[in-house]
């Protein structure tokens, strides 16, 4: 067993806290070493214990989140399993997912909950890094929505379906990430069990995950810089921003004249060409290319899930997932090509009248002025907002809600040197470039990991 994988499992040292890291979509225990390294270097292996999820590597990760759940709960019960056999109990539990591995990590700890282990394990610590809590749908509105979103949610097997929201999940009749945020599902009653829940998301440059789905949000006051004022926390400035009071728009100016704007268009445009060119020439190759190794690792991704299904022991995690009657009549909607991500804008719901907040697919939902309906979510959304509120679907307007009924600390992250901020957020690989994501980490080791 690697040490980047599972450091200090000697009994002799009596550690009782067992922290679990899962990586994500494509990744690697490897993606994680930076974490791992520092964890163990902030706390002894006497006092912690520390699991690096490897059961879902590499294009494992296209396997859904149900698999890549049962998968870490697998090695999770098999480790607390020896060290019970070796005489150094666990009593406390942290788990930390980074990316898809997020929503791996909270189906993982419904099932943990459902078997019984926090009857005699505490749990301590849940924080995740850019993970896309209402998958990766871009807010756009109307039939181009469905036509922009169809491509991506069917190019990553399961896990594209369940990200994208298209999913069936079971016979809940609904996506699995609604499943997730449900307040009646094993899922949520477990992470709510946790003393501390923490995220961290990017504000800008995540391609893989944007703003609003990591931070839970309806709304992204960062899509301009320059309309913000930016405040950071003093010992982590300028990565970490306040969480009390982490942004507010800029007083609005006077508008350019039609010269100016004219000309600072023409700049851009003349430094975008050899951009523009070389795009032209090379998405049609990408996207061929892509397609085709989609296609594949889906044809694998699907033999793997059934040899799963086939697999013993997995009874014990086809368990109730709601604990009480929950609606199951809900439709699933599309969502956003991660890759397209970078291109697309955000749509935001019309500030005019209710009669406009319909949802992202068009259609006014049933039951509209009900208290905690999807239209009235909106409309509190909208009126409490200084940003305008993204036109999301009403599943990911009722997981706001419910994620946040359950309490998170959040913490938004500003990665200035490197354009690829979802990797540096957690320091995916050590290099210069990444090293801003190292004042992340520290935050999270200094004010928010409980020994």
């Amino acid at each position: 067993m690697e040490e980047s994988e599972r450091t200090s499992i000697d009994p002799e040292r009596k550690a009782n806290h067992l922290c679990v890291l899962v990586h994500g979509l494509w990744g690697n225990p490897n993606h994680l070493a930076y974490l791992a390294e520092s964890l163990r270097a902030k706390h002894a292996e006497d006092k912690l214990n520390i699991l690096v999820a490897k059961s879902n590597s590499g294009s494992y990760t296209y396997d859904g989140i149900e698999t890549g759940g049962e998968r870490v709960t697998q090695e999770i019960e098999s480790l607390l399993q020896e060290l019970e056999r070796d005489g150094a109990p666990i009593v406390k539990l942290s788990v930390v997912g980074y990316s898809l591995g997020g929503l791996i990590a909270r189906y993982a700890i419904g099932l943990l909950h459902s078997k019984g282990w926090f009857e005699k394990i505490q749990p301590v610590n849940f924080t995740t890094f850019a993970t896309p809590h209402l998958g990766v749908r871009t807010p756009l509105r109307g039939y181009h929505s469905h036509l922009w979103n169809a491509f991506g949610s069917r190019t990553l097997s399961a896990s594209g379906r369940q990200l994208f929201t298209i999913d069936t999940f079971r016979d809940t009749n609904r996506p699995i990430l609604s499943l997730l945020a449900d307040p009646e599902s094993i899922f949520m009653r477990a992470l709510s069990l946790f003393k501390h829940r923490t995220l961290y998301a990017n504000i800008t440059n995540d391609r893989s995950a944007p703003f609003y789905t990591t931070a839970i949000t309806a709304t992204d006051p960062f899509v301009d810089l320059n309309a913000v004022n930016i405040r950071y926390l003093d010992a982590y400035s300028p990565n970490i921003l306040d969480s009390d009071h982490p942004v507010s728009p800029k007083p609005a100016q006077d508008p350019q004249s039609f010269y100016s704007r004219l000309s600072t268009g023409s700049q851009d445009l003349v430094t975008r060409v050899p951009l523009y060119t070389a795009l032209v020439a090379l998405i049609p190759i990408a996207t061929v290319a892509w397609t085709i190794n989609s296609g594949i690792q889906s044809f694998r991704s699907n033999k793997r899930i059934q040899l799963h299904e086939q697999g013993k022991g997995l009874d014990s995690y086809r368990i109730p997932l709601l604990t009480s009657g929950g609606n199951t009549a809900r439709n699933a909607v599309s969502g956003a090509f991660r890759r397209m991500n970078s291109t697309q804008g955000h749509d935001y719901l019309p500030e005019s009248s209710d009669e406009d907040l319909t949802s992202a697919d068009g259609a006014a939902p049933e039951d509209g002025n009900a208290a905690g309906s999807p239209l009235e979510l909106k409309r509190t959304t909208s009126r409490k907002a200084d940003f305008p509120t993204l036109a999301l679907s009403d599943e990911q307007f009722e997981m706001i809600k419910h994620l946040d009924n359950v309490g998170w600390k959040k913490y938004f992250v500003h990665i200035h040197n490197h354009g690829h901020t979802h990797a540096a957020i957690i320091v995916r690989t050590v290099k210069p470039g990444f090293d801003e994501g190292k004042v992340v980490v520290r935050h999270w080791l200094d004010e928010e990991f409980e020994i």
